[in-house]
Parts: C-alpha cells; sequence; structure tokens
C-alpha cells in the first residue's frame, strides 16, 4: 500500500469543513423559508403553498443526508491522521479511503439537492412566465 502523511486528510479536513459551512448555510436558509411559510399558511391554507413546503421537507431532507455524511468523512478524516500519528498507516488509508466515499456521497445528495432546487425556481418563473403572456 502507499504511505499517507498527515497533510493528506489535512488538505481533505479544510475543504469538508468549508462544505459544511454552505450545507449549514443552506439549512439556515430552508428553515426561514419554512417558517415563512409556516406563517403564510395558517393565514390562508393555500394548496400551492402545500406543494411548496413538500418540495422543501424533501430538500431539508437532502440537506440532512449531505450533512451526516459529511460530518461523518469529516470525523474519517479526523482518525486517519490520529491513525497516521500513532503509526497505524494500513488502517489509516483505509478510513480514509472510507471518508472519501461518504465525502462522494454527501457531494452526490448535493447535486440532487440542487436539481429539486433548480426545478422549484423553474417553475416560479414558468408561472411568472405565463402571467406575462396571458397580458
Amino acid at each position: 500500500m502507499h504511505e499517507l502523511s498527515l497533510t493528506t486528510p489535512a488538505l481533505l479536513f479544510s475543504a469538508i469543513s468549508l462544505i459544511m459551512l454552505a450545507y449549514t448555510n443552506r439549512f439556515l436558509a430552508y428553515a426561514a423559508v419554512i417558517r415563512n411559510l409556516h406563517d403564510k399558511f395558517l393565514e390562508q391554507q393555500d394548496p400551492a403553498l402545500i406543494r411548496q413546503i413538500k418540495n422543501l421537507k424533501r430538500r431539508l431532507n437532502l440537506t440532512r443526508w449531505m450533512q451526516i455524511f459529511g460530518i461523518s468523512s469529516l470525523l474519517g478524516c479526523v482518525l486517519s491522521m490520529f491513525l497516521v500519528y500513532v503509526t497505524q498507516q494500513d488502517v489509516a488509508i483505509w478510513v480514509f479511503g472510507f471518508s472519501l466515499l461518504l465525502l462522494i456521497i454527501s457531494l452526490a445528495f448535493l447535486i440532487q439537492e440542487i436539481n429539486i432546487s433548480v426545478h422549484a425556481l423553474e417553475l416560479h418563473l414558468s408561472d411568472i412566465e405565463d402571467y406575462i403572456k396571458s397580458k
């Protein structure tokens, strides 16, 4: 097997930290939108709001899994750094590889969430375009 130094997982450690910050910002934005939609729904019980809430619920669930796999990847990087430090090279390589796999899964969930977000925004834009065409 190849040798793993402390710097390799350390580089990924910083990248994952930035990704987690972006995931957290997404989560906070969804929380704010959901709270606003909740208040609107209590006022008017519009069926269109229910569709938006269902869409946001799905996106929120994906964001949860993005965060879970991202945090797990971060923990794996830290563990692999520790294993390199205590000279458990072979185990460190396997743990680091598993961390990379977890990061890939997290990013795949991000791609899926982005596609859902874009589709939702396209629906909003089509509503506006339909309104403009009818005028």
